[in-house]
């Protein structure tokens, strides 16, 4: 080739690295040009990973999609993995001369009355080497080998932008991939129903009934106060089903206003109200052949209560100010703390998409239902908000227990759990004491469970408390037990005394 030619050929392949943003492409089009200008048969550029050090074909001119999948090395393997691991161009004559050519891409099986080259040039990054170009061409002596290493050098130089690109394109994919089994792996284990905290009779006829409903495509209305857990409950169902590689969508009906969360569950079209600038998929477009979570329902506004009905009962619907029906397959899982029966009596829920939603009914129990699981998750919360707000706190003291459990929760599982974490934040000490308490819990005024104290009474529990803790924290050891608390030995064994608190029974 003279020297113009070559000039012209390095000029368009240039050209084609720059016009082009998609990096495949751009590499496609440069092995098609040197197909062109070099009587190319086969290329290929290989890319070495640098985590498993496996070099794998990118892009190939003259190769099927299964050959190229099919053809991995190892550094130093063949001709092509000498190349990476030297950082040295190989050029070998007759490739059916040479033992060390692999051909894993079979592509020379066929290959009958023509000798072919081949030569393949480390693509570089400073010294580091990413990965090789190579080409496959037919023999024509020693001058036109050497003239075709010099060009695919040079070319390898130009692409070795694109080259470190793509790797870096793939770590990234990797890493997302991996990231993304990851997340997958912990709403699993987040979401499995046996790791909702409960050991009571009733949280255990929700475990069956999650377990029985969570295998089929049954609808599920979950009943409960506010506070209960009821999202978790359908989160556990959409998990522990055949649907959790697929979406799992939440809409609060509550949360959205009246006129909207038509356009919110079904979508609207561009230009259908004022304000829509552009088509939008709705809730239910976006939960396909998955599960939408619709939390509140009691309070949809009825036109919304009609529509929600025919995508219950014919699996389509049609965006708001659209022709086209839509066709989707959705669990729909719902929940509400209404007493939707009393709704249907009062005309204000139909009665027909009641009886649509009450497919399969769990009732979710109030906490004062199932006063043995308040510890259980009082424990939970204290390990949980000791880690996430750096404390060292191991327990909760007897009178604090005391408290908990006479309690009667109005605001459920919620009111316990922030409840836990505003005494974890209090607490600079070991233990939470009943003083960590709210002052709904100390005074007893909201649950009308305790019994009123007079302030001198207060002061001896409290010291009561501090002494039998202190013990507990030096298993009986009256010395430390006074440092701990800070006071003197004397008076330590004076209160003792006095509120009956024998330092053996702590050894």
């Amino acid at each position: 080739m003279k020297s113009i030619e070559e000039i012209s050929l390095l000029y368009e392949i240039n050209e084609a690295l720059n016009d082009n943003t998609d990096m495949k492409k751009a590499l496609y089009k440069v092995l098609d040009i040197l197909s062109e200008s070099l009587e190319l048969i086969r290329g290929t550029v290989t890319i070495l990973d640098s985590v498993t050090k496996e070099i794998r074909i990118e892009v190939a001119h003259g190769i099927s999609e299964r050959a190229m999948k099919r053809a991995k090395y190892q550094l130093g393997e063949g001709i092509t993995g000498k190349v990476i691991q030297t950082g040295e161009p190989a050029v070998v004559p007759v490739i059916n001369d040479e033992p060390l050519f692999l051909d894993r891409t079979a592509a020379h099986k066929g290959d009958s009355g023509q000798d072919y080259s081949f030569i393949c040039v480390p693509v570089k990054k400073g010294n580091h080497v990413v990965g090789a170009l190579s080409a496959d061409r037919p023999y024509q002596g020693k001058t036109a080998l050497q003239q075709g290493e010099k060009i695919l050098s040079v070319v390898a130089t130009m692409i070795a932008r694109h080259v470190i690109n793509l790797e870096r394109i793939h770590k990234e994919k990797d890493k997302l991939k991996q990231e993304n089994i990851r997340l997958k792996g912990e709403l699993e284990n987040r979401y499995s129903f046996s790791n909702i905290i409960g050991n009571s009779n009733k949280m255990r006829e929700v475990f069956q009934m999650i377990s029985q409903v969570s295998r089929s495509n049954a609808t599920v209305l979950i009943r409960g106060e506010s506070g209960t857990g009821k999202e978790l409950i359908a989160n556990s169902i959409h998990y522990n089903s055949h649907r959790n590689n697929h979406p799992f969508v939440k809409i609060n009906c509550a949360a959205l206003p009246s006129n909207l969360i038509e356009s919110e569950l079904f979508g609207h079209e561009k230009g259908s109200f004022t304000g829509a600038l552009q088509q939008k998929k709705g809730k239910f477009e976006m939960a396909h052949q998955g599960t939408i979570f619709l939390d509140e329902i009691g309070t949809m506004e009825p036109a919304v209560q009609v529509k929600l009905l025919r995508v219950l009962q014919e699996k389509e619907f049609e965006r708001v100010g659209g022709c086209a029906t839509i066709k989707v397959d959705v669990r729909i899982i719902a929940a509400t703390n209404s007493n939707l029966e009393d709704m249907v009596e009062k005309g204000t829920f139909r009665d027909d998409l009641y009886f649509r939603l009450n497919v399969f009914p769990i009732y979710v129990p109030s906490l004062r239902m199932r006063k043995t699981d308040v510890i259980l998750l009082a424990d939970y919360f204290l390990e949980k908000y000791s880690k996430e707000h750096f404390k060292d706190i191991k327990r909760f003291s007897t009178p604090a227990i005391d408290m908990l459990m006479e309690y009667h929760w109005p605001g459920n599982v919620r009111e316990l759990e922030n409840c836990i974490e505003r005494a974890v934040i209090l607490c600079n000490e070991g233990a939470i004491h009943s003083y960590h308490l709210p002052p709904s819990l100390q005074t007893g005024k909201t649950s009308q469970t305790l019994t009123p104290i007079t302030m001198e009474q207060a002061v001896a529990n409290l010291e009561r408390e501090m002494i039998i803790d202190a013990l507990k924290n030096t298993r009986g050891n009256i010395k430390k037990a006074a440092e701990l608390i800070g006071t003197t030995i004397r008076k330590f064994a004076y209160k003792a005394g006095k509120y009956n608190v024998e330092y053996k029974d702590y050894r």
